[in-house]
């Protein structure tokens, strides 16, 4: 079992190393620390900077975006270090849901500490190996509550997923269409477009644009599309469904029920609900591929002003 880094221990501040938490560039790595509390509970402590490259501040508020890539790295963080699931497993997310409080995501002088309370359960291992599990975690700023979220996820030895998925290659051949307007989707930029207009008739449905050379959206060559794109696809299409662009998305819950492939365009559908009680919009999404269903999600946008 591995241990957090010493020089945690002796209080200075860094980041876990990228291998634990699936990332190429140290300047992607969120996580800063670990411990153990008790049997399957961890405490997890990050770090979201001020100015991300890509989850950058929306109405001096954290883009909660950080809070699900904390999520997910949290995940496979605890896999190799706590459950010993070697490097090089390949890990396949299933559900990943959350729900913030606007007010604990505001942006302060200094970068955001939060620590990540993480309980892990439904634990399934073949002989020793770990097969998948899911977790909980609570997230907290200052002491004070700032979300809860839940993920699961399985892991894959190299051998059985080779088996499984072939050789398939880590780039497109697929033109990468024309995205919609940046300031439709909240984005200052095209780079970070992830949808495209599909033309006349299909106000709500997008051709999901697969950039495999973006640096952050594709840290590292993978043979599908990521799941962080996935939902990036999602908050970015209920923008551009209810026009909300300065809205937070508070709530999400998503679930992925097969890879989006490279080779194949994948459609995007958004249908906006009614505002709850507290003025929180739901639009549902669902992402379809070959007539297949990839993955749905369920945004929640809490307008700011």
């Amino acid at each position: 079992m591995v241990r957090q880094p010493a020089a945690s221990a002796r209080g200075l501040t860094t980041t876990v190393p990228r291998e634990y938490v699936h990332r190429a560039a140290v300047s992607e790595v969120l996580l800063t620390n670990w411990k153990t509390d008790k049997s399957d509970c961890f405490l997890v402590n990050a770090q979201w900077p001020r100015g991300h490259a890509l989850f950058a501040p929306t109405a001096d508020h954290q883009d909660p975006l950080l809070l699900v890539e904390s999520v997910r790295q949290v995940g496979a963080l605890l896999a190799h270090t706590e459950y010993d699931v070697p490097f090089g497993h390949q890990f396949l997310m299933w559900n990943m849901s959350f729900s913030a409080l606007p007010e604990a995501l505001s942006v302060g002088p200094t970068p955001t500490e939060v620590e990540l309370r993480t309980t892990c359960h439904d634990i399934v291992r073949r002989g020793k190996q770990l097969m998948s599990m899911a977790y909980h975690v609570s997230v907290e700023r200052d002491g004070l509550p700032l979300a809860v979220a839940e993920a699961r996820f399985s892991c894959t030895s190299p051998a059985v997923y080779r088996r499984l998925r072939g050789e398939r290659p880590t780039t497109t051949a697929l033109a990468l269409p024309v995205g919609i307007a940046p300031e439709s989707v909240g984005r200052p930029g095209s780079r970070d477009v992830v949808l495209a207009a599909t033309g006349a008739g299909t106000p709500l449905r997008w051709q999901l644009r697969v950039d495999t050379s973006h640096p952050i959206f594709f840290d590292h060559p993978v043979d599908h599309v990521p799941g962080m794109v996935l939902i990036e696809s999602a908050r970015q299409a209920a923008y551009a469904a209810t026009g909300l662009t300065d809205a937070l998305p508070v709530q999400l819950d998503s679930t992925f029920t097969r890879y989006a492939e490279l080779d194949a365009p994948c459609w995007i559908e958004a249908e906006p609900g009614r505002p709850d009680a507290a003025g929180i919009i739901p639009v549902r999404i669902t992402g379809t591929q070959r007539d297949e269903t990839v993955f749905t999600a369920t945004v929640g946008l809490r307008p700011l002003v």
